[in-house]
């Protein structure tokens, strides 16, 4: 496993990506509405990029798994649809729980972050989903320190979801980022403390807590090969930041 650490300008080159990708989701929640098309959102997360020179990371991505390159600058995922769900026709209704997925490229350098959230009228119990996924998020996040490991920012992220009673995606969690989107190494979203691949300054991860709310961590693919449901067809929730380890602790690169 060949693990690239960033010197603090290749950081910084990442947090101008970042910066980036937080625009994009900002402009794109905010152009969430009842009736919208989820190609209206990517629309709108393609001209941020455009006007910021930057090139979507999720664009003609095509990974050993899926039938066919991803055909979206953004991955849509609404209520049971937990993550890589293709932006199409779907018009936005009152009350979905959606999760928005972004990357992007500026320089050769790349930043990934995801958010969920509500449209219009909010069911208490997806409320409670989001603020527990979040929580789960930055609890992993505090944990990517110098001299901790993986399975600390594992631990971290589980000891939040699992006591409230949530599943999260089998088989999935965050990676490596950098030159490229996916790097090594994998970083799960359960571990053991003091287990893994310990922490050091110059490695990037991209943290990704996935939520179900129906407790049950099993999904099944939709036919375009590419989108994950919960297979009790609960709902679920997906947030995601870029962190750097740097010798002051952790750095979120993909904040506004």
């Amino acid at each position: 496993m060949t693990i690239e650490l960033k010197t603090p300008a290749e950081i910084e080159l990442m947090r101008e990506a970042g910066r980036v990708v937080a625009r994009c989701l900002a402009a794109v929640q905010e152009a969430s509405a009842p009736g919208v098309t989820l190609k209206e959102l990517d629309t709108v997360a393609h001209d941020v990029m455009n006007d910021h020179g930057a090139k979507p990371a999720f664009l003609d991505y095509h990974p050993r798994f899926a039938p066919s390159p991803y055909p979206g600058v953004i991955c849509a995922s609404v209520n049971d649809a937990v993550v890589h769900a293709i932006p199409g026709s779907y018009r936005l209704q009152d009350g979905d729980l959606v999760s928005i997925d972004i990357g992007a490229f500026v320089d050769g350098w790349c930043g990934d972050a995801a958010v969920s959230y509500v449209v219009g009228t909010a069911d208490p119990e997806d409320l409670a989903l989001i603020e527990t996924t979040a929580a789960a998020l930055h609890a992993g996040i505090a944990e990517a320190r110098r001299g901790n490991t993986l399975g600390d920012v594992g631990a971290a992220i589980a000891g939040v979801a699992r006591p409230q009673g949530y599943g999260m995606l089998a088989d999935h969690g965050g990676h490596g980022i950098g030159r490229a989107m996916h790097e090594q190494p994998h970083v799960p979203n359960e571990g053991r403390r003091g287990k893994g691949m310990k922490l050091q300054p110059g490695l990037v991860i991209a943290i990704e807590p996935m939520l179900h709310r129906g407790g049950e961590d099993d999904y099944r693919h939709d036919p375009d090969g590419w989108t994950l449901r919960t297979a009790d067809g609960s709902r679920a929730a997906h947030v995601e930041h870029t962190v750097a380890i740097t010798p002051e602790g952790p750095r979120i690169l993909t904040l506004p």
